[in-house]
């Protein structure tokens, strides 16, 4: 199954780090959460939110620090003096939420191969066309929906 798009482009095929998956199928069954094969992108934005409801900062932010969970402090710099090792290789996130709107960062945390091919960023809620990916895992994204949410309403938050 592809993601319908409503824009040109293409899906680059990329490798999933594989750590602390949700459970079950990500959006079977659950009312109100789209599944990742039920995305639409617009544009360079995913408008809808992934649950219907919007996230929560303060549990996004665990998420991005927690380096056995999202794993972002391993690429990315963020606005947290105190976490030590914090990566150069993507972005810097300070100021995130300024530069790019709610929509445009859930893409991107989606699916970032979606506006550049040759990223190096995982898809974190892409389930089909990977390769490297553990048969216990295939069809699991790395982050919920819910979770997803969580993320872009933190990195929302991020303003300066």
């Amino acid at each position: 199954m592809r993601i319908p798009v409503v824009c040109a482009g293409s899906i680059a095929v990329c490798c999933v780090l594989a750590s602390q998956l949700s459970a079950g199928r990500a959006g079977e069954g659950q009312p109100g959460i789209v599944a990742p094969s039920e995305i639409v992108v617009v544009g360079d934005t995913i408008p809808v939110s992934l649950t219907g409801l919007p996230g929560d900062a303060v549990r996004g932010r665990a998420i991005v620090l927690d380096r056995a969970v999202g794993n972002c402090l391993i690429c990315h710099q963020v606005p947290v003096p105190a976490e030590t090792f914090q990566g150069n290789i993507g972005p810097d996130l300070r100021g995130v939420g300024g530069r790019l709107g709610e929509a445009q960062i859930r893409l991107r945390v989606v699916d970032q191969s979606r506006l550049n091919p040759a990223t190096m960023m995982p898809p974190f809620y892409r389930v089909d066309d990977l390769t490297r990916v553990a048969a216990r895992f295939k069809g699991l994204p790395v982050l919920s929906a819910s979770a997803i949410e969580d993320v872009v309403a933190y990195l929302v938050s991020l303003k300066q």
